[in-house]
């Protein structure tokens, strides 16, 4: 088991409690999901901690495969989806670099607050163009540390030895726009409700 892998199964009820912290935006992110889901869309979720995202959003899509690490968030999860009567989601305790299923396999493939904790996000892009049927939408909110929160790069291996942060990597959005692209996808849309604020980015894989 890795220190990602303990780091989130140790915080998981924590983090289940936790208010969101800008719920405004998260909603709004949520309503730009919904606009592209169908009855029919198959969605792939990774890194879905437990499961606010999925359960969002079940309502539009046609089946959920919501995946994550920490076998301890998945089980909250799990328990939560039950208890909403909420049939069409699925779950899998899985790694997304080692994730296994055909080529082609989604519609839109999810990845919420989670590539700027990847040990490597590019093999995570690709992953995701592969398992994307053509025209499919990679849609991902992501923590670009060095647009607002640079004074935070020198502390964060501290935290980590501490058990305060889980692994972090630091980079901006013009370089993960530009490695969004350089994975073969088409960004059409990006917001960001200020310039220090994840950034929200719906690509497509060319059809």
């Amino acid at each position: 088991m890795t220190q990602a892998h303990r780091w989130w199964d140790k915080i998981a009820e924590k983090y289940s409690n936790d208010p969101i912290a800008d719920v405004k935006s998260w909603d709004f992110k949520l309503s730009k999901i919904r606009e592209n889901l169908t009855p029919e869309t198959r969605l792939l979720e990774f890194g879905c901690g437990t499961g606010g995202t999925a359960r969002r959003l079940a309502d539009a899509a046609g089946s959920i495969l919501a995946t994550d690490i920490s076998g301890e968030m998945l089980g909250i999860a799990e328990t939560r989806g039950r208890e909403a009567g909420i049939g069409n989601i699925s779950y899998q305790r899985a790694d997304f670099a080692d994730f296994d299923a055909p080529s082609g396999s989604f519609d839109v493939v999810l990845g919420m607050s989670i590539l700027h904790l990847l040990d490597d996000r590019h093999a995570a892009m690709d992953k995701a163009r592969q398992l994307l049927k053509p025209g499919g939408l990679f849609i991902t909110s992501t923590a670009c540390l060095l647009d607002g929160f640079w004074f935070m790069v020198p502390i964060l291996p501290i935290g980590r030895i501490l058990g305060a942060f889980p692994p972090v990597k630091a980079f901006g959005s013009a370089r993960l726009k530009r490695e969004i692209a350089e994975a073969g996808f088409e960004i059409e849309y990006e917001w960001r409700p200020k310039p220090s604020a994840a950034l929200f980015v719906m690509a497509r894989k060319p059809g």
